[in-house]
């Protein structure tokens, strides 16, 4: 028998890693943002550029402030998240689709990783012209250029998730008398999700970049790359500046309540990912 009090024994467990609470989260989160901000400011208030080039932190606050009382900065990030979403949206459900055609037959595999190869490191905006050119100016070639750019991204990301399946566990399954659709869903899926979650967020990151590039050239009448654009023409740095605020803005969000969700509710839930 051992000599520790039956009702001391709790106390040994106090040891045990406890979650860390909401209020460190969010001061760690916010931490580099915070150095960022005070970087800049300081650089802003030495003088080491024109204040016109190089507005200070308050000044670019002001104009986003402006700019969303008066309306125009919201309906500029309406239609381009709109753009975003339509171009982003096409793009996974038909890379998914095609990685995971890949992953499971040779064929296809032949056909389609060397058209990848080659096209995924082609920049985005290099492709801008020629989508101009084949479908005019406006909405149209947007959509499609973001759907196009972030295609190879899903594709390869998918296709190797789907190849990184363990072979054990599609054996173990057949064994228990899986079907292919039961193969498919309860093990191919779920083993490749983590893979397509990190193509998602590549292609993701590169619907962004084309996007606000397009809509600089694409003559439509609303949308930050536009505004930024335009802004531009005038020497309004800090306009320039809060359209860039709201693209950071809206990825954080995408990523914090879109992708960290996703991964919560699926791969670490099935205990692939900690």
């Amino acid at each position: 028998m051992s000599d520790i009090p039956a009702h001391s024994a709790p106390i040994l467990l106090t040891g045990a890693a406890q979650p860390e609470s909401r209020w460190r989260v969010a001061a760690r989160t916010a931490f580099p943002f915070l150095v960022v901000a005070l970087l800049w400011e300081i650089t802003a208030r030495a003088g080491v550029f024109p204040p016109k080039l190089f507005p200070s932190l308050e000044t670019v606050g002001a104009a986003l402030v402006r700019l969303t009382l008066s309306g125009i900065l919201p309906h500029h990030a309406l239609d381009t998240i709109l753009r975003l979403v339509a171009g982003f949206g096409l793009s996974a459900l038909v890379g998914v689709a095609i990685g995971i055609l890949m992953g499971r037959s040779r064929r296809m595999e032949d056909i389609g990783l060397p058209l990848v190869s080659i096209l995924a490191p082609i920049p985005g905006i290099a492709w801008a012209p020629l989508f101009l050119l084949w479908f005019g100016l406006g909405n149209m070639p947007a959509v499609l250029l973001v759907a196009f750019v972030s295609l190879f991204p899903i594709i390869f990301n998918t296709w190797t998730g789907v190849k990184a399946v363990k072979e054990v566990w599609v054996r173990s399954a057949q064994a228990m008398g899986a079907d292919d659709r039961r193969l498919f869903v309860k093990v191919i899926v779920p083993g490749a999700l983590p893979y397509i979650l990190t193509g998602l967020r590549l292609g993701l990151a590169q619907a962004w970049r084309t996007l606000v590039g397009i809509e600089m050239l694409a003559a439509v009448p609303w949308g930050l790359g536009w505004m930024i654009f335009g802004a531009r023409e005038f020497l309004n740095t800090d306009v320039m500046l809060a359209g860039v605020v709201v693209i950071g803005a809206v990825g954080l969000a995408l990523e914090k309540l879109v992708f960290q969700r996703i991964e919560r509710f699926t791969v670490r839930r099935w205990g692939m990912m900690t």
